[in-house]
């Protein structure tokens, strides 16, 4: 299996990379492509993929914990 790989965009969607199935709670599958958006916001009208309807009206800028080296 390949490693998929999501981003969390500021201001924006969750951007996902890779080979992943979208299912929904009844197991129903999404038709996505290799990359793909989903809604972070709720404001989308094609849920749960992204629209850009956030643009202005949704701010969010998470960022990871830095882990420091232990070198240092």
């Amino acid at each position: 299996m390949t490693k998929v790989q999501i981003k969390v965009n500021d201001n924006g969607g969750y951007r996902v990379m890779g080979d992943v199935e979208l299912i929904d709670a009844e197991g129903n599958v999404f038709e996505t492509k290799q990359a793909f958006t989903l809604c972070r916001c709720g404001l989308s009208s094609k849920l749960p993929f992204c629209d850009a309807s956030h643009k202005g009206k949704f701010e969010s800028c998470v960022r990871a914990e830095k882990v420091l080296d232990d070198k240092e």
